[in-house]
């Protein structure tokens, strides 16, 4: 009986050793997501020349001028921060054979944190989204065109960058689920 207990404990710490793995592991592609966001909405910048009903009109787009596009370079940097932050105290632990959430309150503070930097990142997200459609479609109501048609590269970088933003928020998510099963199971 006793071998089969020790087995069991063997088990159960190569069971807890596997998730531990995987947070860190959540932890480094997040980190990586918003840094990779950030840096390519800062590259996100291009000029052209826009035919409006025959005037030659010079476009100049750079990401700093929207606040939309500021949040979101402003939202991945905190979460880039974070992310270097959480997964360095992980894999800290992870080589010294103490575990990433060694209590309750551990679980339940990577869990509120995980959740507010999910909200922020959604948000920075929505916002770049909401900017990035009016540069593709244009005003309808007005005879301005859409910017993308001149801007391709700007508009092509924002997109990306939007799209690593919301792979950055699955990667929280996935994080803040993980403290949810280790809440659950403690």
């Amino acid at each position: 009986m006793r071998r089969n207990g020790e087995e069991e404990e063997v088990v159960e710490k190569r069971r807890r050793r596997g998730r531990e793995v995987v947070q860190v592991a959540l932890r480094g592609g997040c980190l990586a997501a918003s840094a990779s966001a950030m840096a390519v909405m800062l590259t996100a910048t291009e000029e052209g020349v826009a035919d409006i009903y025959g005037f030659k009109l010079t476009l100049s787009s750079n990401w700093s001028f929207s606040p939309s596009y500021q949040y979101v370079v402003g939202a991945c940097t905190a979460t880039m921060l974070y992310s270097l932050i959480q997964l360095c105290l992980s894999v800290y632990r992870l080589i010294t054979g103490s575990p990433i959430t060694p209590s309750r309150f551990q679980a339940w503070l990577s869990f509120t944190s995980d959740q507010l930097f999910c909200c922020l990142m959604m948000s920075a997200g929505s916002a770049g989204c909401g900017v990035t459609n009016l540069n593709k479609t244009g005003i309808r109501h007005t005879p301005l065109p859409d910017f993308c048609k001149t801007l391709s590269s700007f508009c092509n970088h924002v997109a990306l960058s939007i799209l690593l933003v919301f792979l950055s928020f699955i990667f929280l998510a996935s994080s803040s689920l993980f403290n949810v099963l280790v809440l659950s199971t403690t």
